[in-house]
């Protein structure tokens, strides 16, 4: 049996469970009224757009044009990232979209090509779904990550020039902080994990059953998105071996020991 379609009327009727987060949000006088309403909309008018081109993006099948879609994901995750950290866009937006990059191509052709062995890797059917679970694990997780590196590094400047000054290494001295972004980073994911399938059914699971497909081959699929999702946080892609989280909270400090000196 195929996957029971939602009619608009149903959808509307869905999205009227929105009143109550939305009541309580203006009861409490949060100040975040306007931004759930706005945020909403938003993705309802985004996703049915997405919607439409991915029909188009399924039709057509171009391994050009579905890597396109994923450099256009790179470069609206990589703005994401840099608003939500307010980090400087100039210096930062490059090596951060070329972290992205690399890492979702890396895991994603592993996993798609290697474990699931699809003759054409570009396939529209994989690549693209693949790619954007990736994506998103990313954002969020370098997001925690680089917001908690930057504010313990602002907000413990006397520890990290001590460090200095009794003779570590810079990557001694950015250590403490980097070790507290990879905590916070990390703790989510890893929390889900342990309960998965106990406390909640995941989302690619519940998806594929929704699908029609068998439990055995959703739970497979799951348990290898699980792992993709916690090798790509720390995938290794600059020359020097180091993670992407690594690498990027180290041109932060870069930056911000640069703003100190002058």
């Amino acid at each position: 049996m195929g996957t029971i379609d939602i009619s608009y009327l149903s959808l509307g009727i869905g999205l009227l469970l929105l009143l109550i987060p939305l009541f309580y949000i203006w009861k409490f006088k949060t100040g975040l009224l306007r931004a759930t309403v706005i945020g909403t909309a938003r993705m309802i008018v985004q996703l049915f757009f997405i919607g439409i081109y991915l029909n188009y993006l399924f039709l057509w099948d171009n391994p050009w044009i579905n890597f396109l879609w994923v450099i256009v994901m790179i470069f609206v995750a990589s703005q994401t990232a840099l608003a939500r950290t307010q980090l400087k866009r100039k210096i930062l937006l490059l090596p951060i979209s070329a972290g992205f990059l690399c890492s979702v191509v890396c895991v994603g052709l592993y996993f798609i090509g290697i474990v699931l062995r699809v003759e054409n890797v570009f396939s529209a059917r994989y690549f693209i779904p693949i790619f954007g679970i990736l994506m998103g694990n990313m954002l969020s997780s370098n997001v925690i990550a680089l917001n908690t590196y930057y504010s313990g590094l602002k907000r413990e400047q006397q520890l990290y020039r001590y460090l200095l000054g009794n003779g570590a290494t810079k990557a001694e001295a950015q250590a403490p902080f980097i070790r507290q972004a990879i905590i916070k980073s990390f703790s989510p994911l890893i929390a889900n994990i342990s309960v998965m399938g106990l406390v909640a059914f995941p989302g690619t699971m519940i998806g594929q059953i929704l699908g029609g497909s068998s439990p055995n081959v959703a739970i497979k699929y799951q348990m290898m998105i699980m792992v993709i999702k916690l090798c790509d946080k720390f995938i290794k892609n600059d020359k020097m071996g180091n993670s992407y989280s690594y690498f990027i909270c180290y041109i932060c400090n870069q930056i911000f020991s640069s703003n100190n000196e002058n």
